[in-house]
């Protein structure tokens, strides 16, 4: 029997956007976001991008994080929890012959979407000024891509246009019809400015449509109620854990250079046996009971019955 190691499998992104209701995803950009994400209660999970370069290479989310790089991470993500994993995949590492592989690696490791955008190399963060966009024809391509090479048809591509911010929300919308008609299963347009245009894009996309909001970006962060009414069917909050961690972190520190103890913040953290149960504790303890038995000293004979233990 195989060992339960984490929680079953949730439903697939595609169920998911069958049912009713607004999905709503954490980003996280390692295992332990990925585990709070579950333990919270979400149905999936958001791999950011900009999250996986900072923690992985040091570097701020301007296109220099590898596929190699973002592939071992997101099969580290897939492999620990039971829900679907949105990647971003960026760019898809180079042209429709790369976006091919591209596909084909994240759904071998267990990822459930992928998201690709339509940016020129070197891409910057949706959030950020300077954003430079491929032909139409060319992200077209990539999307056809994808969607011939992915395995099962419960692999979602995400199609994201960068066009707002350069080309207007015109644009933008005409873009997101584009990629719908090309087989993208979800449309993110990139960086609304208003309500209006987020109903706009809505409206005008014969697809689902995928909402991200960033703390202090471009696009007003609505509340869920207000993002289901006006057509949302995804929510990403791609790096609200990341700027938790980082603020918490940096507390930390200085609280322990100016007092040198970490007791101060003893009320704001888990406890050792919390932390440890949140990455299975329990189940591992279980298997343990189960299978490591005593066998007493290297020098018993073959055959021989285990060694009683002293009363």
């Amino acid at each position: 029997m195989r060992a339960q190691l984490h929680a079953p499998r949730a439903p697939g992104l595609r169920a998911r956007l069958a049912a009713p209701g607004l999905v709503v995803v954490p980003g996280c950009y390692d295992v332990i976001g990925a585990r709070l994400i579950e333990h919270a209660g979400f149905p999936a999970a958001y791999m950011t991008g900009s999250g996986v370069s900072l923690s992985a290479t040091g570097l701020p989310d301007i296109g220099l994080v590898s596929l190699h790089e973002v592939l071992e991470r997101a099969g580290q993500i897939a492999g620990a929890v039971g829900l679907p994993i949105i990647a971003d995949a960026d760019t898809g590492f180079g042209n429709p012959l790369n976006v091919l592989r591209t596909v084909q690696e994240f759904e071998r490791r267990g990822v459930a979407a992928i998201q690709l955008e339509d940016q020129e190399m070197p891409k910057k963060c949706g959030h950020e000024p300077g954003r430079r966009l491929v032909a139409v024809e060319e992200m077209v391509a990539k999307i056809e891509a994808a969607v011939a090479a992915r395995g099962s048809p419960e692999f979602l591509v995400v199609a994201r246009t960068d066009a707002r911010t350069t080309h207007g929300i015109e644009e933008a919308i005409a873009r997101g019809r584009r990629f719908a008609e090309a087989g993208a299963d979800v449309i993110f347009v990139e960086s609304p400015e208003s309500a209006d245009e987020m109903r706009a894009v809505c409206r005008a996309i014969p697809a689902p449509c995928l909402a991200n909001l960033v703390e202090g970006g471009r696009t007003p962060l609505l509340p869920q109620d207000e993002l289901a009414a006006i057509g949302y069917r995804v929510v990403i909050y791609p790096n609200a854990l990341t700027r938790v961690f980082a603020r918490a972190g940096m507390d930390l520190l200085d609280e322990l250079r100016r007092t040198g103890t970490t007791a101060g913040m003893l009320p704001r953290m888990l406890t050792h046996g919390e932390l440890w149960d949140l990455f299975g504790r329990q189940e591992w303890s279980a298997l343990e009971r189960r299978f490591v038995r005593d066998v007493g000293t290297a020098d018993a004979p073959a055959g021989a019955a285990p060694r009683k233990a002293a009363a």
